[in-house]
């Protein structure tokens, strides 16, 4: 089951004489498709970074302008893995591949972070590997970040008290003022051991039960100096050493003394999860007690700036670009 895919600007609008151009051509150079083929028009792309500094740009949200395939019909909205490219022809037997989406409630970009893979990212590592618990404190890094401020809303549903980690005061801000964090720390202002650590204390008076970890490096080995015996640390990112420096932790033994329990994971090896996790995150977005933020960038071209500037922490929320 062959699937064509063509992009449009990310308002949803059609460019008509575009997608006729494009399937005309695609017609041309695939006569023989297989029943089932369809052409998309990509709202708008994400661009991320996660484990062994893989980059992350096959997830699109699209409209079906044309299909002959029964279970999508034109002007269905669906998630779609097609890389970086305005015409696409996958494969939609493949796992994976398409998901289709409901949004009569949710913005449609919001499958892309706070109701897709960011979204369930958080859900299952702070549910699943932390195990959060009311009346516990939970430390995140990034915590403006779509990962990371979905971890700080979860946890205060839980009733847990939540400290997070952002780069500036504008963020962190943020992460208090809107997302509901008891605490932020601005991690730039506190650039050696002692000062950060002095920071966490005032922030996790009572030490630290749980720690989703997106960064690594000096604010992983503070925070593994705060945590409580038997805390848990769920292992999501060390985007500090994606540009290959080693990031050794520098007392390790804390593992041990503490009797601490760290596991790293990544969301797609959880499938049989995200069912509950999106239905949980939909009707948090939908109802408006699950706030997000976006940085988009406004086109392709746009791309590999707006992916180093995620490395840096330029970007704000989640990182999109639009592909036309």
């Amino acid at each position: 089951m062959l699937v064509l895919l063509f992009s449009v600007d990310c308002d949803g609008h059609l460019a008509d004489a575009r997608v006729g151009e494009a399937l005309s051509a695609l017609r041309r150079a695939h006569p023989a498709l297989a029943d089932g083929a369809q052409i998309h028009r990509y709202a708008s792309s994400t661009a991320g970074v996660y484990a062994f500094s893989r980059i992350d740009p096959t997830q699109q949200v699209e409209y079906v302008v044309a299909s002959n395939n029964a279970g999508y019909a034109v002007g269905d909205k669906v998630v779609c893995a097609g890389g970086w490219q305005e015409v696409a022809l996958l494969d939609a037997r493949l796992p994976g591949v398409i998901r289709k989406v409901d949004a009569s409630r949710t913005p449609l970009q919001a499958f892309l972070g706070a109701v897709g893979m960011p979204g369930v990212t958080a859900w299952v590592g702070l549910n699943h590997i932390i195990g959060a618990k009311a009346g516990e404190t939970i430390v995140v890094d990034a915590a403006s970040g779509a990962v990371g401020g979905t971890v700080g809303q979860l946890a205060k549903g839980l009733g847990c008290r939540i400290v997070g980690l952002a780069g500036g005061a504008e963020k962190c801000a943020y992460v208090v003022d809107e997302l509901g964090f008891d605490a932020c720390i601005d991690y730039k202002a506190h650039r050696d051991f002692v000062s950060l650590a002095a920071a966490l204390d005032a922030a996790a008076p009572q030490g630290v039960d749980g720690l989703f970890e997106n960064v690594g490096g000096l604010i992983l080995d503070v925070a593994l100096s705060r945590m409580n015996a038997f805390g848990r640390i769920a292992l999501c990112g060390m985007i500090s050493g994606y540009d290959g420096r080693p990031i050794p932790l520098t007392v390790p033994r804390l593992l041990l003394t503490q009797r601490l329990r760290l596991q790293g994971f990544i969301v797609s090896e959880h499938m049989n999860l995200w069912p509950a996790a999106l239905k949980e995150l939909g009707g948090l977005v939908a109802s408006g007690e699950l706030k997000y933020r976006e940085s988009v960038a406004p086109n392709l071209a746009a791309a590999p700036e707006a992916f180093l500037g995620l490395l840096k922490g330029r970007n704000f929320g989640k990182q999109l670009v639009k592909l036309i």
